[in-house]
């Protein structure tokens, strides 16, 4: 991946293959988002064709059809609940606490107190 990126990431093959990057593409450069300046995001436009470095072309149908997903999820409340109740109740090992404290012992090599203890 990182020659790739060096050689730079040309992202037409990508934009050829999606009708709906293309339409967002074409948008972006015309100006729609930016009237009083229609030329204001034609550098990213460019860059994303000729050299995509993040890979945001290739990325950019499984991005949308996430985000669709997303969209029909937020609609279905009951599933939309049910999913945020178990993503909340399952990430515990997430902790703050926890990331700081692995940090400090594997990282920073620092000793960590036990919590309640001084």
């Amino acid at each position: 991946m990182e020659a790739h990126r060096r050689q730079g990431i040309d992202g037409r093959a990508a934009i050829e293959r999606s009708v709906k990057l293309a339409e967002v593409l074409d948008a972006i450069g015309s100006g729609v988002f930016s009237p009083d300046e229609p030329d204001r995001y034609r550098g990213l436009v460019d860059m994303l064709t000729h050299n995509d470095y993040f890979l945001v072309t290739a990325d950019f149908d499984s991005y949308f059809e996430t985000q669709r997903s997303v969209f029909r999820r937020w609609r279905d409340k009951h599933a939309w609940w049910q999913a945020a109740a178990l993503n909340t109740a399952h990430m515990g090992w997430f902790s703050s606490d926890r990331t700081i404290s692995e940090y400090a012992e594997e990282i920073w090599d620092v000793p960590v107190r036990a919590p309640g203890r001084g």
